[in-house]
């Protein structure tokens, strides 16, 4: 499991060591993260950016600079837009730098309101923590870890001074949440970081699922990140597949031309066994890859491409099979995702069909391929071995 960047980001990002049962000591109305008026004035945005309306959205953030010029909040959106462009193809760099470029705009908006005015001392400190985390998320992913390193330990500083101003929002507490769960998570599967942990504040799993939750029903700004966040535990990591369907079922009924809600609960309906909702909603994705609509790109297409080729397996179709497990294999590496298991498990199954059509070299050519991308000990690749020396004897 590729978890390295998930744990840099939740280390440096969501280390929010506040007092998570802390009162409210500060009046928050004079905050534009906490104007009820301002979330009214930016809800269609916000809906619009989760359903990949990203120009609109953009008209709508670029009004609210015009506006609100002196506060980080419109920059920061900008640059949550630009992230939710990245999402679907988190290994496609089309974006990094608009995004980064949007990140340092809030960083010098909050920096200049952080240094004048001590009346919003306080909000310009939470977007410096939240701009600086998610650049070093960026580089996490793709693997700059000085530069993760860097930004991350500025998030880490300005966090801490949130915690000693004991001011606490929900858009906060969905950082309390996530820190509360992998402080548990993480040594409990990464047995070389325990010690590590021990200069950490204890954390509590099912405490971080409830603040979750909380943030999820109650914040504004970071509901729908909470709720990623939630599908994503329960998939991966609680292994509860009912409640990872209610919730990405939930986000792609909400936002139904958001490829990355799609795609996700098109996975978790095939981990439940549901092979035919599965397809129809793999079908859809193929056709508005076909028919270029944004958000689209080649990593659903790996996944839409693979369920199909499975669905046709489980029919007895292998002319199907074999034209979806190819497509599959050139979207993903597209996507630049070679590391995926349904990768793998496409190119033993297409190995496979070719041997029985007597094309030994490009069962060869697939099954090196697996080798090369494994180890010795896996599964994948102890087949590939057996397959080839089979291939050697004929």
């Amino acid at each position: 499991m590729k978890n390295n960047s998930t744990i840099v980001f939740l280390f440096f990002l969501s280390f929010c060591s506040f007092n998570a049962n802390g009162q409210l000591k500060k009046d928050t109305s004079i905050f534009l993260i906490s104007n009820i008026e301002m979330q009214l004035e930016i809800t269609e945005a916000m809906n619009d950016l989760y359903n990949f309306k990203f120009e609109k959205a953009e008209q709508q953030f670029y009004w609210f600079k015009q506006k609100y010029k002196w506060h980080p909040l419109p920059y920061f959106l900008s640059g949550l837009n630009v992230w939710w462009k990245i999402m679907p193809d988190p290994n496609i760099k089309t974006y990094h730098s608009a995004f980064i470029a949007c990140m340092d705009s809030s960083i010098a908006v909050a920096t200049a309101l952080y240094e004048r005015n001590k009346e919003y001392h306080l909000e310009a400190t939470f977007f410096l923590a939240a701009a600086n985390g998610f650049k070093s998320r960026l580089y996490a992913d793709n693997n700059e870890w000085a530069l993760a390193t860097i930004t991350g330990k500025r998030a880490l500083n300005y966090l801490t001074e949130c915690k000693e101003s004991n001011y606490l929002t929900p858009e906060i507490l969905f950082g309390v949440g996530l820190y509360n769960y992998f402080a548990v998570w993480i040594p409990e599967n990464y047995r070389s970081l325990r010690p590590l942990m021990w200069f950490f504040p204890k954390g509590d799993k099912a405490l971080g699922l409830k603040q979750l939750r909380e943030v999820s029903y109650n914040s504004f700004y970071t509901r729908t990140e909470a709720m990623v966040w939630l599908m994503r535990i329960y998939d991966n990591f609680e292994n509860d597949n009912k409640k990872a369907q209610e919730v990405s079922k939930y986000l792609y009924e909400t936002f139904p031309d958001n490829s990355y809600f799609q795609y996700y609960y098109a996975r978790v309906l095939y981990s439940a066994g549901n092979y035919t909702e599965t397809a129809n909603i793999s079908n859809v994705i193929l056709s508005r890859i076909d028919s270029g609509k944004v958000g689209y790109g080649p990593t659903c297409g790996r996944y839409a491409s693979y369920f199909l080729a499975f669905n046709s397996e489980i029919n007895h179709n292998q002319v199907e099979a074999k034209k979806y497990h190819e497509l599959s294999v050139r979207y993903t590496r597209l996507a630049n995702d070679t590391d995926s298991g349904f990768y793998q498990s496409s190119l033993l199954t297409l190995a496979e069909m070719e041997i029985r059509e007597k094309n030994k070299d490009k069962a060869r050519e697939y099954l090196l391929e697996v080798k090369k991308l494994t180890k010795r000990k896996d599964g994948a690749n102890q087949t590939a071995t057996k397959l080839l020396k089979e291939l050697g004897k004929g």
